[in-house]
């Protein structure tokens, strides 16, 4: 019986495997724009050498901290940029928020800003969670989710994520689950050091 469950659990691997690997190898940059394909069961992503990270569309929308006016990737130029996409719905948000915020802290000196994409939320309780948590960054108001869709294949209901742009805007890394301060700061970092465009 032990060693039927063990085939058919190795069976049920591959097929999950197999459906992950059907989409493509990994996120991509074609033609200088980023592409993102199913990455085959990676939550973490990294595009080194900086000639294979693609560009993003010039993401923009209404600012949550300040209706009525638009932010947007074109709003950190020069600077290396956190994307996160996040709602104040979700628990792994709640607790990912404060180590942005910090990342930022300790960061920004160094040409590092933070920008997130609030999703599915109401304005109200966006609002709270910024106030609750002290952050200080801005987001787009975006509860359609519909600033995501110009990302292409890139997985809408993933939340909480984070996209790590260059200073050139490209796409350095993709963390498709709640980042960790012992991995972000490292990376934003090493982005900062790396020469201007």
């Amino acid at each position: 019986m032990t060693t039927l469950r063990a085939v058919a659990g190795l069976l049920l691997a591959a097929l999950v495997l197999a459906g992950c690997a059907t989409t493509g190898k990994d996120a991509v940059a074609q033609g200088g724009d980023f592409q993102f394909v199913a990455p085959g069961g990676k939550t973490t992503i990294t595009y080194d050498p900086p000639s294979t990270r693609g560009a993003l569309p010039q993401l923009s929308g209404e600012s949550l901290l300040h209706p009525g006016r638009t932010i947007g990737i074109g709003d950190y130029a020069g600077k290396v940029l956190v994307i996160n996409i996040w709602g104040s719905w979700c628990g792994p948000c709640r607790a990912e928020a404060p180590d942005l915020q910090f990342v930022l802290d300790q960061t920004k000196t160094a040409g590092v800003d933070v920008m997130g994409i609030d999703v599915r939320d109401d304005r109200a309780a966006a609002g709270d969670f910024i106030r609750d948590r002290g952050l200080t960054y801005d987001s787009i108001f975006d509860p359609p989710g519909r600033v995501l869709t110009a990302l292409s294949g890139y997985p809408r209901n993933t939340v909480p994520s984070t996209i790590v742009l260059d200073k050139q805007h490209r796409v350095a890394a993709v963390y498709l689950e709640p980042i960790r301060v012992s991995d972000l700061i490292p990376a934003v970092q090493r982005l900062a050091a790396e020469p201007a465009p």
